[in-house]
C-alpha cells in the first residue's frame, strides 16, 4: 500500500514550523519517521501536509539547567543513549533506550518523535512519565508546558496543541545518590513490549532513602506511576517490596489484545517492577552512583 498524496514542507526554523502547522489543521510533523512512515504506507495516518523538522538545529540541542536536562526534540536516540550528560544526570533514560528498537531505528528515531507519538509501549514515554519530565510545545509565539504524568491521555492520544511543535523534554536531573531499574518482556529483543517498569530512587549521604519513582507501561492506554510512598516508611525487605507493589498495581488498567491478557500483563508488570525496584536499591547500596 501507499501514502496518500501529501505536500512537504522543510522549515528552517520553529516559528516557521508553527505557521505551517497553524495553518493546515490536517499537518504532521515528521521527524525521524520511524513511527510515521509505515503509518502513512498502511495509510492509517492522511496528513495533507508534512512539516519536516529534522532541519532545525535548535532542536538538536542538549541544555543543562539547575534541575533539569533538556533534550531537544530531534535529538537522536542513539546520540542521546552516549550522551554524557544523559549518562551523569538521567541515567534511567540512559538505561531505557538500550530497550529501544534496533540500532538503525535508534539512528534515526528521536526523543521528541517517541514522546509525541505516544505509543503505550515506549520506553521514553515511560521514563518521563516515572520521573515526571516536563515537555514543551511551542504554540504559535508561546510556549506549553506539560507534566508528563498530565500529558498522555490514550493510546496514542495526548494533550499536545493541534497547532503546536514539541522543542524539548527535560528531565529532572538525578541526585548524587540513587539508583535505577528498567525492565521490560517482549516476544523478541527490541520487539513491542507485553510489559514494562522503570524504577528510581534517591537516598542522603547517610543511606536514608529520600524519594522513590515507580512506573509502569505496555499494560494500559498510557504508562502510569505507581503510588509506593508506603516504601518510604518501611525497611525495604522482599516482602515489603512485593505487598506495596502488588497494592500498587491492583490499581492499574490493563490491556487485553492479541499478545496477551490483561491478567498476564498486570502479573508480570508486578514482577518487573518488583525487579526494577531492587534493582535500584542494589545500586546504592553498592555505591554505583556515589
Amino acid at each position: 500500500m501507499k501514502a496518500v498524496k501529501f505536500d512537504y514542507k522543510r522549515p528552517a526554523t520553529i516559528d516557521e514550523a508553527c505557521c505551517l502547522l497553524a495553518g493546515d489543521h490536517n499537518a504532521r510533523i515528521l521527524a525521524g519517521g520511524q513511527s510515521l512512515i509505515p503509518m502513512l504506507s498502511m495509510r492509517l495516518s492522511r496528513p495533507s501536509l508534512l512539516v519536516d523538522i529534522a532541519h532545525i538545529a535548535e532542536l538538536t540541542q542538549f541544555i543543562e539547567t539547575d534541575h533539569h536536562i533538556e533534550i531537544g526534540a530531534m535529538v537522536r536516540q542513539a546520540v542521546a543513549q552516549v550522551n554524557p550528560l544523559v549518562k551523569t544526570h538521567i541515567p534511567l533514560l540512559a538505561k531505557a533506550l538500550e530497550y529501544v528498537g534496533h540500532l538503525p531505528t535508534r539512528a534515526r528515531g528521536t526523543i521528541g518523535g517517541s514522546i509525541a507519538h505516544a505509543d503505550p509501549s515506549a520506553e521514553i514515554a515511560l521514563v518521563a512519565i516515572t520521573l515526571n519530565a516536563e515537555i514543551t510545545y511551542q504554540d504559535g509565539e508561546d510556549d506549553v508546558v506539560f507534566d508528563a504524568s498530565d500529558f498522555f491521555i490514550g493510546p496514542m492520544l495526548t494533550l499536545a496543541p493541534p497547532s503546536g511543535c514539541l522543542v524539548r523534554t527535560g528531565f529532572p536531573k538525578a541526585p548524587a545518590i540513587c539508583g535505577t531499574g528498567f525492565h521490560e518482556v517482549a516476544p523478541r529483543r527490541s520487539d513491542y513490549a507485553l510489559a514494562s517498569a522503570a524504577a528510581q530512587i534517591s537516598a542522603s549521604v547517610d543511606g536514608r532513602i529520600e524519594k522513590i519513582d515507580v512506573g509502569v507501561g505496555s499494560v494500559g492506554d498510557f504508562p502510569e506511576r505507581l503510588k509506593v510512598d508506603a516504601l518510604l516508611t518501611s525497611d525495604l525487605g522482599d516482602d515489603t517490596i512485593s505487598q506495596v507493589l502488588h497494592a500498587a498495581m491492583a490499581d492499574i488498567e490493563t490491556v487485553e489484545d492479541l499478545h496477551a491478557s490483561a491478567a498476564y500483563r498486570k502479573r508480570v508488570a508486578t514482577e518487573l517492577a518488583i525487579r526494577a525496584v531492587r534493582d535500584a536499591l542494589n545500586e546504592i547500596k553498592k555505591g554505583t552512583r556515589q
